[in-house]
């Protein structure tokens, strides 16, 4: 039972699929603080491809002065349409020449016209949409849902635990904190996912890694799937 985790993430990267498409489960970590780190937070934004090169798109968020470290399926939306408009209107003008973009229009639209009250929320439409179409069938859990009682590494072990993994498997960054003891004696293994970018085509000259799935899906359509699978020797 191969097992990942993560916290949601906004148009999620390429990368992000890959660790789901090779788990039988999916953890969503959600209980836990937004991450802030500048290399690692993706949960309220991502890059889109522009003819410069790149482009951050990000969802402003509410800033909780009460409680700055609340959980992130608390974290709500700044009650505001300008970024709405700016993302559909951005994505629109990148991409709207681009190959596929009429396949995904309709939801770029209903996704942009969604109130979405909670950030999880908008994170979670779009990921089941990317899902979906990339014919992922992995389960999601939700750690709220399972109510965990550790921290840090030993968090992870306890929702591995929970569902009973056989082995995790972690970001590159795991290597940092993760005890990899304390999982070899509850007999998990762990992989770490040292995500290969394939190249495919792009709507401008060159090619941009680590790009919203937006990116990949509008330009090779039903072929995304095969530039996944096509990967699948971790």
């Amino acid at each position: 039972m191969k097992v990942s985790i993560s916290q949601s993430a906004y148009l999620p990267w390429l990368g992000y699929f890959d660790r789901i498409i090779k788990s039988d489960i999916h953890i969503v970590l959600d209980h836990v603080s937004k991450d802030n780190s500048s290399k690692t937070n993706f949960t309220n934004r991502n890059k889109i491809r522009t003819p410069q090169g790149w482009s951050w798109l990000s969802v402003p968020l509410v800033k909780d002065k009460e409680d700055p470290e609340q959980a992130l399926n608390k974290v709500r939306i700044l009650d505001e349409h300008l970024w709405k408009r700016k993302h559909l209107n951005s994505i629109k003008h990148y991409y709207g020449k681009a190959k596929f973009y009429n396949t995904h229009e309709a939801f770029i639209h209903e996704l942009f016209q969604k109130d979405f009250m909670f950030l999880h929320e908008l994170n979670s439409f779009s990921t089941d949409y990317f899902m979906n179409f990339l014919q992922i069938e992995t389960q999601l859990l939700k750690s709220s849902e399972m109510s965990p009682k550790a921290n840090k590494s030993d968090l992870i072990l306890e929702l591995c635990e929970k569902v009973g993994a056989t082995s995790y498997i972690s970001g590159p960054f795991g290597r940092f904190y993760l005890n990899n003891q304390s999982f070899l004696d509850k007999g998990i293994s762990i992989e770490y996912h040292d995500y290969v970018h394939p190249t495919y085509k792009q709507a401008y000259n060159g090619f941009e890694p680590y790009m919203s799935i937006l990116d990949l899906v509008i330009n090779e359509g039903e072929n995304s799937r095969n530039i996944f699978t096509n990967l699948l020797n971790f």
